[in-house]
């Protein structure tokens, strides 16, 4: 009799790691559902052509801000002096829980991203390879802040 007490928690083991295992797929594919629309919007995202020769100096803010989740929202701050872009700074977006920057993909960071735009003075850069998204999402941030340094343009 010992041993058809054993089979049946076994048997009971074996249900609750499967009842697990199947609420663990199905809050993955729930959260995949839930995420659709938004990287849907971001495939399709066009980042516009900036001209970086018309930049008004200052400290400028921009924001990215998703439809529905809001997993992807970024908010940064961009300084630009002497008509260029000097320095850009992620206040909310891909930054761990203590604000350091999240490595994608290859160890790379948005910072990273940054930099390239930094070096070209232009928006129109590669994206961090595995995070396409979220670095449009980023760049997209980055040029709602250029927009205004254009507009706020004393001509």
């Amino acid at each position: 009799m010992g041993t058809s007490k054993s089979s049946g928690n076994r048997i009971r083991v074996w249900h609750i790691i499967l009842i697990i295992l199947g609420l663990g797929i199905l809050g993955a594919i729930i959260a995949l559902l839930a995420d659709t629309p938004e990287r849907q919007k971001l495939k399709i995202l066009t980042i516009e052509r900036i001209d970086f020769t018309n930049l008004q100096d200052g400290i400028y803010v921009g924001e990215y801000k998703g439809r529905k989740n809001h997993f992807r929202d970024v908010t940064l701050e961009v300084t630009i002096s002497t008509g260029k872009i000097t320095d850009i700074r992620i206040l909310k977006g891909a930054l761990d829980g203590n604000g350091n920057p999240v490595k994608m993909t290859g160890g790379m960071t948005m910072v990273d991203l940054f930099q390239k735009v930094i070096g070209a003075q232009s928006l129109q850069v590669d994206t961090i390879s595995g995070a396409t998204l979220t670095s449009k999402a980023h760049l997209k941030a980055l040029e709602n802040a250029l927009k205004q340094a254009i507009k706020n343009r004393k001509i």
